[in-house]
């Protein structure tokens, strides 16, 4: 437990190097440096009063923990929240001060722009590794020591209700905010006046600049962070039940194992970010060749930690292979939605863009659900092996292996926005050609690490989720799950139907908020003298305030939902209807997001081919119907996909951390 605390205390040293080092690269002259600071001051306004809201809340829920569990796992609870809060806010912090260095780096080339931009997103990397590391491990050491104090994983699942708390306001607030904004900046700018992408005269441009930075940075984060706090957590309680593999006691071993994995993980992400630091410096192969081996170069060193601490601490290797498979599977998973997001698949739905709109739509729904296939049936394939390998607890440690190099996947799915944002600032104070070409170049390879980072996060739900599940039923004494009886397939339908309902409730938000939004824009387009000829400045502020509002006073009904649904389920059908429940939601959630995410991304690269000449170009018929296909997958590819990772690993949660008073009540 110490050495995960000491590993994570590094890794949040490493993470204000790379801030430091980051934030010494010139922030260019003052047209730059202006539209930045806007940027900046609108997504930290945004985050501060959404963690005004989500503190309001959080205080009556801690209070209701402690009148139904006890103060000591409000106790973790507040400590997870801190942390969770943190980590979310550093990211986004520096990824706002990174942008318009990346748009001045690009005039000294693609290889210094792109150490900038992987860098300011490494920042958010190792924050949130090093940060779950230090407060789970914390939490764990201080119960472990303190006299006349719970056993600490009594209390350890108020952690990770902590980092779902969070989750669900900054993920589904973000991605409100961020797909309102984008939509309402293309419909009217793009579509009907005919302006280009993030120019100045559009009144939401500074919006949608902001909401990349609150959405696809702090929202991404704390989903991804939720994924890594629920897995680890979750493997503690099954080592503690299980306490053996394959006949060999392993006692209190199987407890400290998944820290050690973690610490394993986070110092392989670190030298994976390190690795690829130093390629894009030398700027010997492509950008998107760079994030791949930096990659497999964490995965192998992983693998090799994992390996070492099988056979020497644990003394089994079934262990090993458990875990390696979900490291494997996480990313042939990767592999598999860069192929359709980034391959052959995008020239289909760009051809198809030649006809119109509907086929364009019928391409990517198309390309969307077969993207769905193999992921899904990785997942399965790797559980087994893990269940295999080492029982129950190998699948908890399937997912601790998908998740095990999360710094550096961390990294590069916030590199994505940094790009797009330095993209948009490029274009707003009008830089030369090149700069927007080599910002572009960027964008289009973080538009697939975003895609990436989302199908990487649905997986990991998946097996945060299964192990959440296993969890509970080891908490519920559920031996075993029979289908044919009608109150568990109840469940299963009632689990499998709510991820539908979850994502048009947070789709429904989008469209109100962007149409508010289009409303506006519309509005300053026709009485602003001279704004549609750049003889003056559109009221940025005025879509920010419009976006902000909307995705705060829109998050009540969507996590009442989350929230309320298990302790339904259970006193209205049982426990054993719970678990059902659960397995429906996993189900049909992860598949959900799997097609959100690859479709919206897709269609958003088929855009970006077209933009960059294919097909006709800018202007014509092909563009203007992709850019209807991009609009359609925004809300699915950055809040309705996104949110439902959220959505499953909150009733799970909800559903573990809650047990106790369910067992109590029910007897």
């Amino acid at each position: 437990m110490f050495v995960a605390f000491i590993i994570g205390l590094l890794a949040l040293a490493f993470s204000l190097y790379l801030a430091c080092s980051t934030l010494k690269n010139d922030p260019g002259p003052r047209e730059i440096a202006d539209i930045s600071r806007a940027i900046q001051v609108g997504a930290t306004t945004f985050m501060r009063r959404e963690y005004r809201v989500m503190g309001l809340v959080a205080l009556p829920f801690a209070l209701f923990l402690a009148l139904v569990l006890s103060p000591y796992v409000v106790f973790a609870f507040i400590v997870g929240l801190v942390c969770s809060t943190l980590s979310s806010f550093i990211g986004m912090s520096i990824a706002t001060r990174t942008n318009g260095r990346v748009a001045f780096a690009a005039r000294n080339g693609l290889s210094k722009a792109m150490n900038v931009a992987f860098s300011g997103g490494a920042v958010m990397g190792m924050a949130v590794v090093g940060l779950s590391a230090m407060g789970i491990s914390g939490v764990y050491l201080l119960f472990d020591l303190l006299p006349f104090t719970p056993e600490p994983l009594a209390v350890i699942t108020g952690y990770s209700m902590a980092a779902s708390f969070v989750a669900i306001f900054v993920r589904i607030g973000g991605g409100i905010f961020t797909k309102a904004a984008d939509i309402g900046a293309d419909l009217v700018g793009k579509v009907e006046v005919g302006i280009p992408e993030d120019d100045p005269r559009n009144a939401a441009v500074i919006a949608d600049q902001v909401g990349d930075n609150v959405g696809d940075v702090a929202g991404l984060g704390s989903d991804l962070n939720q994924s890594y706090t629920d897995t680890i957590v979750s493997s503690l309680l099954i080592g503690a039940a299980a306490q053996s593999i394959g006949g060999l006691y392993l006692g209190e071993k199987s407890v400290i194992f998944p820290l050690l994995l973690v610490a394993a993980g986070i110092v392989a992400s670190a030298l994976g970010i390190l690795m690829v630091r130093m390629l894009s410096q030398k700027g010997v192969i492509r950008p998107e060749a760079v994030l791949k081996v930096g990659m497999l170069t964490s995965g192998v060193l992983s693998s090799l930690g994992i390996l070492l601490l099988s056979h020497f601490y644990l003394g089994h290797l079934g262990a090993f292979y458990a875990t390696t498979s979900g490291l494997v599977v996480g990313l042939l998973i990767g592999l598999n939605t860069e192929y359709y997001t980034y391959k052959k698949p995008i020239r289909f739905i760009a051809e198809s863009s030649e006809a119109g709109a509907a086929t364009t739509i019928i391409a990517g729904l198309a390309v969307g659900l077969e993207s769905t296939v193999l992921s899904m049936i990785l997942l399965g394939l790797g559980m087994i092996i893990a269940h295999h390998f080492a029982g129950l607890y190998g699948i908890a440690l399937s997912g601790l292996g998908m998740l095990s190099i999360l710094g550096i996947n961390l990294a590069m799915d916030a590199y994505g926005p940094i790009a797009d944002n330095a993209g948009g600032i490029a274009q707003m104070s009008r830089q030369g050609p090149e700069i927007r070409h080599i910002t572009d170049r960027l964008d289009a390879v973080g538009n697939t690490t975003a895609a990436i980072g989302k199908a990487f996060a649905a997986s990991a739900t998946a097996a945060a989720s299964l192990s959440l599940l296993t969890a509970y039923s080891e908490a519920a004494h559920i031996v075993r799950l029979d289908i044919r009886e009608p109150r568990v397939m109840a469940g299963l339908l009632i689990g499998g139907v709510l991820p539908a309902l979850f994502s048009s409730m947070v789709i429904k938000s989008v469209g109100r908020t962007a149409q508010l939004i289009v409303i506006e824009v519309r509005r300053q387009f026709r009485e602003i003298a001279g704004l549609l000829e750049g003889k003056t400045q559109p009221d940025y502020s005025r879509c920010v305030d419009i976006a902000t509002r909307g995705a705060l006073g829109q998050l009540a009904l969507p996590c009442l939902l989350a929230i309320s649904v298990p302790f339904i389920t259970i006193f209205t059908l049982g426990r054993e209807a719970l678990a059902g429940l659960l397995a429906g939601c996993i189900v049909c959630g992860i598949f959900l997001a799997l097609f959100m995410a690859n479709a919206g991304g897709a269609w958003d690269n088929a855009k970006k081919l077209i933009e960059g000449g294919e097909l006709g170009g800018r202007g014509s018929l092909a563009h203007k119907a992709s850019i209807i296909g991009d609009t359609v997958g925004d809300p699915l590819k950055d809040t309705a996909g996104p949110s439902l990772d959220i959505l499953v690993q909150l009733i799970a949660t909800v559903s573990l951390v809650f047990t106790p008073l369910f067992l109590r009540m029910l007897k």
